[in-house]
């Protein structure tokens, strides 16, 4: 890339917005957009100090501090859990009291970590004890423990959705809603298969695209991609906000999203942010054909030696790719420490429930061998999937 190349430390975003403007004064920029959590409050304050469209820096560091979020959240009336924030090293009685005021079950989560990494879920008050000590221990692991804080949330039950939109000018477009189909229960929250067009009904989906909404709405945010999770009460469906990031949806999963308009989910977030043709953006909607990928996940901790299986994975009809992120040889952490896959399976069919049946079909097919532990001491032999 030569001098159009610029390496960014992005766990410090003035000093890196920074380094961006500068840069801006070589070679022209016309638009900065970030591809993950990491990079979103950089994006946004150069973004603003370059004069190009933007969220607030302030509403966009609300989407990385799950803390700010709820309280944000609250202040505007948005259906959530209900939640209590308490110091990551705060004793077993601040824990026992945090979890007695909302009512087992709960999840607890660390407020700075991204995916579904420290996430916990508790039945009891020894439970909730053992879990904030080993999210302590993952908060370290990752470099933020001090000052970190955990939240405590009531445990939601029900179907789960992700939502892609955009915003322009704080007005929300839908872009797609994807369907997780495997119950995430937990103990552990680990996502498997998105699949699109969703099978809930209009009105549910109507919910949904409001309360994604509205969450956008009380946080500030007014521009660009959004990447939400939304759980739907079992017995009435109406729509709680998860969580909402100012970016699109993480890793590959986006692949599978194809529009009418020919374009990819990351072509219209450029053409937004490059201020092209806003009505192509907002005409342009989720195609027909129902798709989906599969986050394959990382059944235990530690050293990969290899994955089998991939081209009669292939052969299943309905699979269209299977992608091996993981290097083997190297180690892989199973959530709640880890946040990575394995890797990403797609599918298309006639319909979701085809896309589905699809995608099982085919991780059905895949050996996996990891060596149990990080030094890779035992050997757990293959693991049929």
């Amino acid at each position: 890339m030569g001098d159009r190349f610029l390496l960014l430390r992005l766990d410090r975003p003035e000093e890196a917005a920074a380094a961006i403007v500068a840069h801006s004064r070589r070679r022209s920029i016309d638009a900065v957009v970030a591809v993950d959590d990491q990079g979103v409050v950089t994006a946004a304050i150069a973004s603003r100090d370059l004069g190009l469209p933007h969220s607030p820096p302030e509403a966009v560091r609300a989407t990385r501090n799950k803390a700010e979020m709820r309280s944000l959240l609250a202040g505007e009336g948005v259906a959530q859990a209900r939640y209590a924030v308490v110091r990551a090293d705060a004793g077993d009685r601040a824990v026992a009291d945090a979890a007695a005021s909302i009512g087992f079950p709960i999840v607890i989560k660390p407020t700075s970590l991204s995916g579904s990494r420290g996430i916990i879920r508790v039945d009891d008050v020894a439970a909730a004890l053992a879990a904030s000590a080993r999210i302590r221990a993952i908060l370290a692991d990752a470099g933020v423990l001090d000052g970190a804080t955990l939240l405590f949330e009531e445990f939601l039950a029900g179907d789960e959705v992700a939502v892609e939109g955009i915003l322009r000018q704080g007005n929300l477009e839908v872009l797609a809603v994807f369907d997780k189909p495997d119950p995430l229960e937990g103990p552990f929250f680990e996502e498997t298969i998105y699949v699109t067009p969703s099978r809930h009904p209009a009105s549910v989906l109507a919910n949904v695209g409001a309360v994604t909404s509205a969450a956008a709405h009380a946080l500030g945010l007014t521009e660009g991609p959004v990447h939400a999770e939304v759980r739907l009460d079992p017995a009435s469906g109406t729509a709680r906000l998860i969580e909402i990031a100012a970016r699109t949806i993480g890793g590959r999963c986006s692949k599978v999203l194809t529009f009418a308009s020919g374009k990819s989910l990351e072509e219209l977030v450029l053409a937004h942010a490059l201020g092209l043709d806003a009505n192509e953006v907002a005409d342009s909607q989720a195609g027909s054909a129902a798709a989906g990928v599969m986050m394959l996940p990382i059944a235990h901790t530690g050293i990969l030696r290899d994955v089998r299986g991939v081209t009669a994975a292939l052969a299943v009809p309905g699979v269209t790719g299977v992608e091996i992120s993981a290097t083997i040889g190297r180690p892989v952490r199973a959530v709640p420490e880890g946040d990575r896959y394995l890797g990403f399976m797609f599918a298309r069919g006639e319909s979701p429930a085809a896309v589905e049946a699809a995608l099982r079909s085919g991780f059905s097919q895949l050996e996996i061998k990891i060596d149990r532990g990080i030094d890779a001491g035992e050997s757990t032999g293959w693991q049929s999937c």
